[in-house]
């Protein structure tokens, strides 16, 4: 439906700068598949020029402004970049050029730009990045540019300049708390159909609810009871095999990830992470333990404390914060999981780590000392650890249509690095990773396959007799 047919029918318009907090409002965006009339209307979305400088007054503070200012533009952070190197070396490609060209005009016109200009930046700072902060690593000033253009992200989101399938995330998460519509009860019901269809293999196999004191809270991403519930009975087994004492929570606070954060929508992710610490402090747990997935990572361990008021940035009662690859590598260590060293992967495996616990977590290790317990013949991609290049999905970029272009543009580097190591198969604990490694598949058709961390070690681990099925013990 056209912006202007929306109009004569006197139907709120679908592109606005109000974040979507009414199901009703989320059901027309959702009637709206693929954004079509979303787009038309916010080509013609004004900006609002007072509202844009109050927020730079606010929130452009000394970091930023010195960051913005001290850009040599000397290219360091070009070869960085997997846009710029994908891209034919475009010059207009290099990260210092996309933020002066957006964030700095913005600065230096004090917020009086036009649609125009917040088009392009919106198109930039969602289709031409996915805040990997590779490129901050090589800056000789130090200047973070994933935080510049995570800034940029929230100046875009304030005017209503956001991406279609983020409004739609952001507004997910404030009505559902979760990135995808999958109410608690929903979530409560879907853990309790896999541990009733996986006990028939796992007798004894429960999924805890609510424990009060257990040591462990596991946190998921709404895509796997959405669509990939055999995750959580696989986590639940292995959680099981380990004698863990462990729980999950029954009400907001499930889902780790944040869309929002994706979006630009700071006011949310203060919401989403508190649910998630509300319910550690309800249950009273000894460690919080993540999903497989990188953003929820940053979402909730690296960002959350701040985004929750805790300049500390501890969590709640400073209980640790633990991706997933965390747990199995103490599990591995410890000898609480013991894996068959004849079940090892026989042919060539390479490592896909996801950038938001690479760089900004510092756990570069941890995978790849992992890759040894489940490989024979492991093989870095290079660069390697911190100097890895994004797989091109961060930083929600698998899911925004408009930029689809850009994205299988920018695999192109991730393909390449995957075709030197000479390996058909790739690990990658992360769910954006582990998409975009499948969507590179089908777009280069270079013959790989990949996989999480979960189904891998459940083919490998050893289960004692006494939790088997009393014929496969007997």
């Amino acid at each position: 439906m056209a912006a202007e047919e929306a109009a004569a029918q006197d139907l709120p318009s679908l592109a606005n700068r109000i974040p979507v907090k009414k199901k009703e409002a989320l059901d027309a965006l959702l009637a709206d598949r693929g954004g079509k009339r979303y787009y038309e209307e916010l080509s013609r979305l004004d900006v609002d020029r007072d509202a844009l400088k109050k927020t730079l007054d606010a929130t452009f503070k000394s970091r930023l402004k010195t960051w913005l200012e001290i850009c040599a533009h000397c290219g360091m952070c070009a070869e960085t970049c997997l846009f710029y190197i994908a891209n034919d070396r475009d010059p207009k490609q290099t990260p210092s050029y996309k933020i002066q060209s957006t964030l700095g005009e913005i600065v230096k016109r004090k917020g009086n730009v036009d649609n125009a200009h917040m088009t392009y930046c919106m198109d930039t700072a969602w289709g031409k990045c996915t805040c990997c902060n590779r490129c901050g690593m090589y800056c000789p000033f130090g200047i973070d540019m994933g935080v510049m253009f995570g800034y940029l992200r929230g100046v875009c989101f304030s005017q209503g300049f956001v991406p279609f399938e983020l409004k739609i995330g952001s507004g997910m998460h404030w009505i559902f708390a979760a990135q995808m519509d999958v109410s608690p009860e929903e979530y409560i019901e879907t853990l309790e159909w896999m541990a009733e269809e996986w006990e028939e293999y796992y007798p004894g196999l429960k999924i805890p609810v609510d424990k009060e004191g257990a040591d462990i809270m596991y946190v998921v991403n709404a895509r796997e009871p959405k669509h990939y519930p055999e995750d959580l009975a696989e986590a639940a087994v292995l959680f099981h095999l380990a004698g863990e004492n462990w729980t999950v929570p029954s009400t907001k606070g499930w889902e780790g990830t944040s869309l929002a954060m994706f979006a630009g929508d700071w006011a949310c992710c203060k919401q989403q992470v508190e649910h998630v610490y509300s319910a550690m402090e309800r249950l009273k747990v000894g460690r919080y333990v993540g999903t497989e997935c990188g953003h929820q990572h940053r979402a909730t361990v690296t960002e959350g404390p701040y985004w929750a008021g805790r300049k500390d940035g501890q969590m709640p009662g400073e209980v640790p914060g633990l991706h997933y690859v965390e747990w199995v590598l103490e599990a591995l260590e410890t000898g609480k999981l013991k894996l068959d060293p004849t079940k090892k992967i026989k042919e060539p495996v390479t490592l896909q780590d996801p950038c938001n616990y690479i760089r900004n977590h510092g756990l570069s290790e941890v995978t790849r000392k992992i890759m040894p317990y489940i490989a024979e013949d492991y093989r870095p991609m290079s660069p390697d650890r911190e100097h890895n290049f994004c797989c091109g999905g961060g930083g929600g970029m698998n899911g925004l249509g408009r930029y689809r272009e850009e994205r299988n543009i920018c695999m192109k580097v991730k393909r390449d690095q995957i075709l030197a190591t000479g390996v058909k198969f790739v690990v990658s604990p992360c769910h954006n990773c582990w998409d975009a490694i499948r969507d590179l598949e089908e777009v280069y058709e270079i013959g790989i396959k990949w996989s999480f961390l979960k189904p891998i070690l459940l083919k490998q681990v050893i289960v004692p007799d006494s939790m088997k099925p009393k014929e496969e013990a007997a």
